[in-house]
């Protein structure tokens, strides 16, 4: 489990909570510091949490956030779309001979047609799995008062 320190803001439910965090050491440490914008690209950032430890405004808190979900997530984001384009340019490949069309260039075609399809599907999905709480960060400890 991910953990990161940082000051409830804003209680929006009895559930959910507002956290401002900053980035933190194993952020200066990850290879794609440069390139995140997970944490808003600036130093601080403020995310929606699960109030399980029942914090109030003000206090430090620790987020946890299991990376499980997360690697999931990944995957579907940025391995399920270039494996299929490539089963689609293969599928195209194999259609073209049967059809006695140009191989590359129904290859191309159906490659770039079933990447625009995943991308719609990895969209729609995405929406769906942030709104489960397992891709959510939640508040597991309060620290102190700031």
């Amino acid at each position: 489990m991910a953990t990161e320190e940082g000051v409830v803001t804003k209680i929006e439910s009895a559930t959910t909570a507002w956290v401002k965090t900053t980035r933190s050491g194993a952020c200066k440490a990850c290879s794609a510091k440069s390139s995140c914008h997970s944490l808003g690209g600036g130093e601080e950032t403020e995310v929606e949490a699960i109030n399980q430890a029942g914090a109030q405004i003000g206090q430090k808190v620790v987020l946890g956030f299991d990376t499980s979900p997360l690697l999931k997530a990944t995957f579907l984001l940025y391995m399920f779309p270039i494996l299929t384009m490539i089963a689609g340019a293969f599928i195209g490949q194999q259609l073209a001979i049967d059809f006695h069309l140009d191989p590359s260039f129904l290859s191309a075609v159906f490659g770039f047609l079933f990447f625009g399809l995943t991308l719609v599907f990895v969209r729609s999905k995405g929406n769906k799995l942030a709104k489960r709480d397992e891709y959510r960060p939640k508040i597991i400890r309060i620290i102190g008062q700031v």
